[in-house]
């Protein structure tokens, strides 16, 4: 597997960017397994999504993460 913790795929048929949490063999077939997370919109909300995938369904992709957030401090 060319796969590693961190890296940023997306299924080959398309579909959102991923981002790499764990690689290794799944406990109950054996199989190599790439471990997933991303965010997906419903509603007014991001709601944090996980699945397993086959290594072969996915592809590498080497797009800079943009977002844009505040932090606030309060100065006493």
């Amino acid at each position: 597997m060319d796969f590693e913790p961190g890296d940023i795929v997306q299924l080959k048929s398309g579909g959102p960017f991923m981002t790499i949490e764990k690689v290794g063999k799944d406990a109950m077939t054996e199989q190599d397994t790439v471990w997933c997370t991303w965010f997906e919109k419903v509603g007014n909300r991001q709601e944090l999504k996980r699945e397993t995938f086959s290594p072969v369904t996915l592809v590498k992709r080497n797009t800079p993460v943009t977002s844009t957030f505040a932090v606030r401090t309060q100065r006493g």
